[in-house]
């Protein structure tokens, strides 16, 4: 999570011509930069920068109300559950994240509030991260209605700002794959077609990133950006796991379990994407929650996201008590 304050440091050295990571304290996108230095310094005047976020929110309870009417939780190419019938509507459910009676600055009331308490806590932070939760949720609700532009566009940006959200492409393109193919009651050639999304979603990212470096002077920003996160050169305690076992281990063994530990978060896509072939958002969400758990720099943003996806499979919750959530969603 980047709180306001991280924001700050960057945004001081970039007005002031300096590299905004020559303080070792931002370590996000270069183009949130001119993004923010367009709102005024929230230390004296918040508003703005208050209203952008509860915006972000706003929109992020919108696109998961469009991933609900999309009814891909129950009903796909492949799969129709034969609980269907036990669902809540998109109204509930984008409720369930955020409640319409915001609040602006720093007045809280008791009938203002996020019924999503992680989703409060993101918003009061000012946090990047819902920045990047938007454009997960953005991703999922175009590929959930075969929209391919978008979708591209939406989980580029995602994983530019963020990076693991990149593991979200293969089992998000099937479940565009299946939308389009419900959509025109034909399947175009599964070969093309991924190979015209992967170019696509490359073409897109890369562009970001030249941008970046045409923003910020050099390609110094990815050791900045991506590698911290690659290479966890901070060990400030957070709600993750990693920042724990790395400072109790020998540097001898690092490098070692760095590639353990990233192979060991990468592994969970291909088995959940060919296993749960026939329930793709059911794979993008479970990714979701093992994202909130298991990256190097986890947040409560994370788990938000998390939580706000699980009440699409209302249809699956008669079975958690038993443990047999994952296998009911193939059968």
């Amino acid at each position: 999570m980047l709180n306001s304050l991280a924001v700050q440091e960057g945004l001081f050295l970039y007005t002031h011509n300096v590299s905004p990571y020559d303080g070792g304290v931002y370590h996000q996108a270069p183009l949130l930069l001119p993004l923010f230095s367009l709102l005024p310094d929230p230390s004296y005047h918040p508003f703005a920068t208050n209203v952008l976020f509860t915006v972000v929110d706003l929109l992020s309870a919108y696109v998961l109300a469009q991933i609900v009417e999309t009814n891909q939780a129950t009903v796909t190419r492949f799969f129709k559950s034969s609980r269907g019938h036990l669902r809540w509507s998109s109204t509930a459910i984008a409720a369930g994240y955020v409640d319409p009676r915001l609040y602006i600055g720093h007045a809280l009331s008791m009938n203002s509030f996020l019924f999503n308490p992680f989703a409060l806590a993101t918003c009061l932070a000012r946090s990047t991260s819902a920045l990047t939760n938007l454009f997960v949720l953005t991703a999922i609700a175009k590929a959930s209605q075969g929209a391919s532009s978008t979708f591209i566009l939406a989980l580029s940006f995602a994983s530019y700002l963020a990076m693991h959200p990149l593991l979200l492409f293969p089992p998000l393109l099937v479940l565009l794959y299946d939308a389009r193919a419900l959509k025109k009651k034909t399947a175009s050639a599964p070969a093309v077609f991924i190979t015209v999304h992967t170019l696509g979603f490359a073409v897109v990212t890369g562009a970001l990133l030249l941008t970046s470096a045409i923003l910020t002077g050099s390609w110094d920003f990815l050791a900045a950006t991506y590698g911290v996160r690659l290479l966890l050169p901070d060990l400030t305690p957070n709600v993750g796991l990693w920042w724990y076992f790395f400072t109790e281990m020998f540097d001898s063994f690092r490098e070692f379990f760095l590639g353990v530990f990233w192979l060991h978060v990468a592994s969970y896509m291909p088995g959940l994407t060919i296993r749960l072939r026939k329930q793709p958002l059911f794979v993008a969400t479970t990714l979701t929650g093992i994202f909130a758990i298991f990256t190097p720099y986890p947040s409560i943003a994370d788990a938000a996201l998390y939580l706000s996806l699980v009440p699409l499979f209302r249809h699956l919750f008669p079975c958690k008590c038993s443990g047999r959530l994952l296998g009911s969603a193939v059968y």
